[in-house]
């Protein structure tokens, strides 16, 4: 992590917040035959990009959600906004921090569903200082790395700017990435947020790198940054909340991620901010970067091949 890399991306996030309003999500596109699924999208930025998709004509949205109670008050109250029949939304459970109930909900939409247009995983978690485990791994990196049709959409943060690398950088000499990572003796929680969205840019990046180079494969996935926006992502982190007046509202910074949802080849593999690709930060691009982008990777690959053995074949 620089100083540079620091400053700009704060700076960034400040003038982007303060200043720039995001462009209403509209497209030309029919997208009445489209499937999608928002995962945490009965309420902050999951529930406003699904208005915003069904207000564009998404064919069938499924609404991925831990609490499915909750899930169809939001489908209901979607259902008012949008004026859209009742068969367009359905409520599926869905928890992203246990790997069974993603096996469970991948089984589910591979059965009844006869094609997968969009994932926007949207579910996050920035944690408290305090560790705890979810499954195999740290649970803020279970919640926000783990679980992978298409376009692949998956928020990002200017975070990532000032994420330290420490924590991440091979060593042949030390413990794997991960295992560092779940070592509540080593771990530096403070940070592991940020830690997590650099994370997921660096598979996000290796992934449309290994896909591109593949001809069978037209799978586009996308790193969009909503910003720091008013909602419950940070409800283990009260005492470091940023001011409300720093913050977007939940539905600006859905466009965001729509537009990554409407987004071409271009943002394959891309971060994206205001809508536009962007260059990450230079621990992202450089040769350090590279090296900790494929340790990642291989180690991702590796636990996914253990949950869901044959996974690997397909990425």
């Amino acid at each position: 992590m620089s100083i540079a890399s620091s400053l700009y991306g704060i700076s960034g996030t400040i003038l982007s917040n303060l200043f720039i309003n995001l462009p209403y999500p509209e497209t030309k596109d029919d997208l009445s035959d489209k499937i999608m699924i928002v995962t945490g999208s009965n309420t902050g930025l999951g529930f406003e990009a699904s208005q915003h998709l069904l207000r564009l004509g998404v064919g069938k949205l499924i609404m991925a959600v831990r609490s499915v109670e909750k899930g169809e008050k939001a489908r209901k109250e979607l259902l008012q906004l949008t004026k859209r029949s009742p068969e367009s939304i359905e409520v599926w459970h869905l928890d992203m921090a246990s790997y069974e109930s993603v096996k469970s909900f991948s089984a589910r939409a591979i059965a009844k569903l006869p094609t997968i247009d969009v994932v926007l995983a949207n579910a996050g978690l920035a944690t408290s200082d305090k560790f705890s485990m979810a499954e195999d791994n740290e649970r803020t990196i279970t919640v926000n790395k783990s679980s992978y049709p298409g376009k692949f959409v998956i928020p990002n943060s200017a975070t990532h700017y000032w994420a330290p690398i420490k924590e991440l950088i091979p060593d042949e000499k030390a413990d794997k990435i991960f295992s560092r990572l779940n070592n509540p003796e080593k771990s530096i929680m403070e940070s592991r947020y940020y830690v997590s969205k650099l994370i997921v840019l660096y598979i996000t990046r290796e992934i449309a790198a290994r896909l591109s180079a593949s001809e069978k494969s037209s799978v586009i996935i996308n790193a969009p940054n909503p910003s720091y926006c008013k909602s419950g992502l940070l409800r283990e982190k009260q005492e470091s909340t940023p001011p409300d007046f720093m913050a977007r509202s939940t539905e600006m910074g859905s466009r965001a991620l729509v537009a990554g949802v409407l987004a071409g080849q271009e943002s394959n593999g891309q971060y994206t901010n205001n809508c536009q690709v962007r260059d990450p930060a230079c621990h992202v691009t450089n040769k350090t970067g590279a090296k900790i982008q494929t340790a990642l990777y291989e180690e991702l690959v590796d636990k996914l091949e253990i949950v869901a053995p044959g996974v690997s074949k397909n990425m």
